[in-house]
């Protein structure tokens, strides 16, 4: 029978194996491409171009997800109830109070946002606080605290801007390739060449669909931990299964999510049936396993 602390550290352990196997990836991609194309340049650029993206993503991806959401931002006097069942947790998983935000939605939902502890927003829907109990409630606040204090936030930017490097090296490559690879006119390529470059092309058209899988991958990984650290904040794990339940059951669109932004809710915002297509390629485990798994828990 799983624990909170044997599901816990199995999960961080997969988790850092997708991300090893994520710089693997773009490592291999950087070299082959290079050496199909004899060109370092390529590799070089794309490095540039990563590296710019992670400054952008790692100083202003909150305001830019909140932006995106619609999320506006409430003081104490705004709303005091929600504002003291943050204040509780936070003292009680020993975190700075993170910035409060409501978004106009009736779908009952949240996430959070920021790049550290220091530095991060709790947003929650209207609806969520419409139609959840209070223990219910602090199940999802505690969820998205030990995003914050496990810092998934910023590992999400990370996988988001390793995703991004591979399809940009991918669609590279496909292009050079289509014009001849950096090759002179009339140079001919031998049987081998001919080979690797198709080999290449299939490589450059598949490792994004991969990335994306490994992203997915990593993301539902964390969702469970989210889980299992949130119910051991408030040591009643049936208050998140039940808020669950709730979330999952509402059949209200979310209007300002969309696939950037699905992955960071706590609940898959798009509403529709599931079949193993869209399991394989949704940013959420499903919910059943989910409250299976709290309800599993001994704490």
């Amino acid at each position: 029978m799983p624990t909170l602390y044997t599901l816990a550290d199995s999960n961080t352990r997969k988790t850092w194996i997708l991300m090893s196997l994520f710089l693997i990836i773009i490592i291999a991609l950087g070299w082959f491409f290079s050496f199909l194309l004899n060109n370092r340049f390529f590799l070089i650029l794309a490095i540039i171009i990563a590296l710019f993206q992670s400054f952008i993503s790692y100083w202003y991806s909150d305001k830019i997800v909140l932006a995106m959401t619609g999320a506006k931002p409430i003081e104490k006097i705004d709303n005091p109830e929600l504002y003291r069942t943050v204040e509780n947790l936070c003292l009680a998983a020993g975190l700075p109070l993170p910035k409060i935000y409501i978004i106009n939605e009736a779908q009952p939902n949240a996430f959070a946002t920021g790049r550290d502890k220091n530095h991060a927003a709790i947003a929650v829907t209207k609806g969520l606080l419409e139609k959840l109990e209070r223990t219910e409630l602090e199940g999802v606040i505690s969820h998205e605290l030990s995003h914050i204090g496990n810092k998934d936030i910023l590992l999400s930017t990370i996988v988001v801007i390793l995703v991004g490097v591979i399809a940009l090296l991918s669609n590279w490559f496909l292009r050079i390739s289509f014009w001849g690879g950096g090759r002179k006119r009339g140079e001919r390529r031998d049987s081998s060449e001919a080979f690797l470059m198709i080999f290449g092309v299939i490589g450059a058209i598949l490792a994004p669909i991969g990335a994306t899988l490994i992203q997915l991958a990593i993301s539902r990984k964390r969702e469970f931990l989210a889980d299992a650290d949130g119910a051991l904040l408030t040591r009643y794990p049936e208050g998140l299964a039940r808020a669950l339940e709730k979330i999952s059951a509402d059949s209200n669109p979310l209007r300002t999510a969309n696939s950037a932004t699905s992955h960071l809710f706590i609940a898959n915002p798009f509403r529709g049936e599931e079949n193993w297509f869209t399991k394989l390629f949704s940013s959420h485990p499903p919910i059943k396993e989910r409250i299976r798994a709290l309800r599993e828990l001994r704490i």
